[in-house]
């Protein structure tokens, strides 16, 4: 159906996991690997330890460009596949004379360069953990286990199946309805009057959709209709004037397993990176001198 009265509704799937993202704080981002074609001939085991290239005597090694290539995938995207090594041989390169050219000017002592470095390191190492202790640690038990108990904690929602008739005024409206009543047909005068091309050839039908999916005026009126009924008065929306007909209501189905098991996983990470945040800023000493500031986290970190 192409009017754009009907809403698109993520949250149709019946399963939201209490994210529409994975909100855990910026620092725990991961860089995302890039997908691997399963029609692609598997690679030759690749020695991480060989030599690449060498700069000014300092060896580059295969695990250095592999590095290399994984931190700046996004500035490669673009560039054929095939030529993504040699680019990032040359980054890699690149970036070392002009470290070497940093340390030889002493740019490694300033303090604002160390204080950087302490806080990449300090992000680095937090990504290490999440990796390793949180990510790699996640089971499909566990997983399937969320999956379930965000079912049954959902409350079970109807969807109907349902035809409109749209056109541009009450009267118009009116007169379609007068005429339901006489005993027309429904589909007929949809394809007679709908202004919705989409209804012209399909008799107005709407399909099946869920509580939320259509504007407010039209969703009220349409989940009111026991069915096989029409609306008796004319529905108003900022499209313009509908007659609609319920034709079926049935139970939505949750969403199969396979269909929403990445958003599973994703709220079990969640939990278990909030968990151990959690344990390890309880045993950790922090003292902030500025009250208001002080407070001002308190009040962000109460809302996560």
């Amino acid at each position: 159906m192409s009017l754009s009265f009907r809403r698109a509704s993520l949250a149709s799937l019946g399963l939201a996991f209490g994210l529409s993202a994975l909100s855990l704080s910026p620092l725990m981002a991961q860089e995302t690997k890039p997908a691997q074609d399963a029609t692609a001939p598997a690679a030759a085991p690749v020695d991480p330890n060989a030599v690449v290239a060498t700069v000014n005597g300092e060896k580059l090694t295969e695990a250095d460009l592999q590095l290399a290539e994984g931190e700046l995938s996004q500035q490669f995207a673009q560039m054929p596949p095939e030529q993504r090594r040699a680019a990032a041989l040359s980054a890699a390169i690149e970036i070392r004379v002009m470290a070497k050219k940093a340390v030889d000017s002493g740019l490694d002592k300033d303090a604002d360069f160390q204080r950087r470095m302490a806080f990449l390191q300090a992000r680095a190492l937090h990504g290490e953990v999440v990796e390793k202790e949180v990510v790699d640690k996640v089971t499909d038990a566990e997983v399937r286990a969320r999956y379930d108990q965000e079912i049954a904690n959902t409350p079970p929602v109807n969807e109907i199946h349902a035809r409109h008739i749209l056109v541009k005024t009450k009267e118009e409206a009116e007169a379609i309805i007068k005429q339901l009543d006489g005993g027309a047909d429904f589909q007929k005068l949809a394809n007679e009057h709908t202004s919705d091309p989409s209804g012209k050839t399909s008799g107005g039908d709407l399909g099946w959709f869920g509580p939320g999916q259509m504007v407010p005026e039209f969703d009220k009126a349409a989940f009111a209709l026991d069915v096989g009924k029409y609306s008796k008065e004319p529905v108003q929306s900022q499209f313009g004037w509908h007659v609609i007909k319920v034709e079926d209501k049935r139970a939505k189905q949750p969403p199969a397993f396979d269909d929403v098991k990445d958003q599973a996983k994703q709220a079990v990470i969640r939990d278990k990176y909030f968990a151990m945040v959690k344990e390890l800023r309880a045993a950790a000493k922090v003292e902030i001198p500025d009250e208001k500031l002080k407070k001002d986290i308190d009040t962000l970190e109460a809302g996560k």
